[in-house]
């Protein structure tokens, strides 16, 4: 077993991917335009410019700023009210920490807005580390957050486990060297997320048990 693991956090650990989704194709109404259905996928994850030019493909002519704003403050409302664990998130944390496994979370929101997400949904002790996307210069598929994590956790990458939803979070954590497993959410996995990762799995409780079976 690795020394640490970095856990993306939206669409991972808490069930709010699906309320971003829901939040781009509001927006993109109110903004005078057709949702694209494949929008939320392909911006799920990645944070800075790079999020900016994803926006300005899909929506060209839009105000890209004023769009990612708008979202991340509708978002942020909508999980004051609830932040929904991912199923079997509170069972592989406690079994990772019982391991003695150092635990982090890389994820493209502020490390404000992760602290008070992990502290609402009670998971906040379990790490010992947190590496925001307001931290980096350059977000997912970019390594940075995830050698930024393992950083911190006083850990080579090579000797961490990433686990991901998404298909930038992926080509990150793999990117950074860590030893990489998908729990899609909202998303299948392509050829190429099967060919690079060390497992994809349904849910936490089935990275648990694969973990504990010695197949990742």
């Amino acid at each position: 077993m690795k020394a640490g693991a970095i856990f993306d956090m939206d669409g991972t650990l808490l069930d709010t991917e699906r309320l971003y989704r829901e939040t781009w194709e509001e927006l993109a109404v109110e903004y005078g335009r057709e949702p694209d259905p494949q929008f939320p996928r392909a911006v799920a994850g990645t944070s800075g410019d790079h999020m900016l030019d994803i926006i300005e493909q899909y929506y060209p002519g839009l105000d890209t700023q004023a769009f990612r704003q708008d979202c991340l403050d509708r978002v942020k409302e909508k999980v004051a009210q609830q932040v929904p664990p991912k199923p079997g998130m509170e069972q592989l944390l406690s079994y990772l920490h019982q391991k003695g496994v150092k635990l982090a979370v890389a994820s493209s929101n502020s490390v404000e807005q992760i602290e008070k997400n992990l502290c609402l949904c009670g998971a906040l002790p379990y790490f010992d580390a947190i590496a925001g996307g307001d931290e980096v210069i350059y977000g997912k598929p970019a390594p940075d957050i995830f050698l930024l994590a393992a950083e911190r956790l006083g850990i080579p990458p090579r000797n961490c486990y990433v686990f991901e939803d998404g298909i930038n979070g992926v080509r990150a954590g793999v990117g950074a060297g860590c030893t990489t497993v998908m729990i899609p959410d909202g998303n299948l996995p392509t050829e190429e997320m099967y060919r690079i990762c060390a497992g994809v799995y349904d849910t936490l409780l089935d990275v648990r048990a694969a973990l504990e079976q010695g197949d990742i």
